[in-house]
């Protein structure tokens, strides 16, 4: 048997909502030359239920059932155990249209110095409704791309890439430490290897809701996010990536020391403090105690003051009076 052009790559856990939708538009894809690996991530819904059902049915899905290990963990291991030169991220909870594969293996084709491309997302809610969004889109070329990283723009909505796979092994794949950031972390080791790109195509519905992982670890996502953009700092400084072998980062304080540098630290914690004004449960836990760091430190600016209204909005006098203090010494 011949390898197949695209394996697509799903891991999932506790995944039953959406699921079924999201494995039927895959495999609804005009382009029909694919294997369609779904590593079940130790679930204890019916996730894995419902995988069986599609694969008694489509032989293209194959399964990988196993304990709960993470999501690095089970895309590293798609990763490994794919068979086409190409491999396409879903996830559980997303939608694809059904021209998603073959607009983007034409893409690649066309253009063998590009590694990367993703598209442009229609945004839906839990009951697939229009979701809008006040933030910029994505990048549709290389160059974009590097400015976005500059200005900390939106770089790639992770379930809409189709990779080359040897362009990410030769990265190392997607890094332990960069746990719920680790598609970010990756892109930016990219992006001085290959051409990466976005077609103006929104070729998947990306769905938001309470229970997704950027809002259930958005503090620990955004510690790595700024952490990463370090390491890209001084990859293109000519250093070695401090954190290139790291299986979990260290703690906030201990980031001085890890860059070898002082400041490091103040730098992840005013981009985390900045990262969650917004975020009603980090406004209400750990976001809250390092957006007070960051003002001690001297962080100010009008975002600010006005996170202190949005506290007594979020049911948080005390904390909004703890801020205005801040602020104003």
């Amino acid at each position: 048997m011949s390898d197949p052009a695209i394996s697509v790559a799903m891991s999932v856990y506790n995944g039953e909502r959406f699921l079924s939708e999201a494995i039927d538009s895959v495999l609804a894809q005009t382009w029909r030359d694919f294997e369609f690996l779904i590593l079940d991530d130790g679930s204890r819904d019916s996730s894995l239920e419902i995988i069986h059902r599609h694969a008694a049915v489509d032989s293209r899905i194959r399964i990988i059932a196993r304990e709960n290990r993470g999501l690095v963990a089970s895309l590293n291991q798609v990763l490994g155990e794919a068979r086409a030169p190409l491999v396409a991220r879903m996830d559980a909870d997303d939608i694809c249209a059904p021209q998603r594969f073959e607009r983007q293996i034409a893409f690649l084709a066309a253009r063998p110095d590009h590694g990367v491309i993703g598209s442009l997302t229609a945004d839906i809610d839990e009951n697939g409704e229009a979701f809008p969004l006040d933030t910029a889109e994505q990048p549709l070329d290389h160059e974009q791309f590097l400015a976005h990283i500059e200005s900390n723009g939106p770089l790639l909505a992770h379930p809409t890439v189709m990779y080359r796979r040897d362009v990410v092994l030769a990265a190392g794949g997607y890094h332990a430490a960069f746990r719920h950031c680790e598609d970010y972390d990756l892109w930016l080791r990219l992006a001085h290897r290959t051409r990466i790109a976005n077609l103006p195509e929104r070729l998947v519905r990306y769905r938001h809701y309470s229970g997704q992982v950027s809002n259930r670890h958005a503090l620990e996502q955004q510690i790595g996010v700024a952490v990463s953009r370090l390491a890209y700092a001084e990859r293109q400084a000519g250093r070695p990536d401090p954190t290139e072998h790291l299986d979990v980062l260290p703690p906030i304080e201990q980031f001085d020391e890890l860059f070898g540098r002082k400041g490091a630290a103040s730098e992840v914690c005013a981009h985390v403090a900045r990262a969650l004004l917004y975020s009603r449960s980090e406004m209400a836990g750990q976001g809250f105690d390092l957006l007070l760091a960051h003002v001690e430190e001297g962080g100010r600016g009008a975002e600010l003051w006005r996170t202190a209204a949005r506290l007594v909005r979020f049911g948080e006098p005390r904390r909004a009076l703890k801020l205005i203090t801040a602020l104003a010494r």
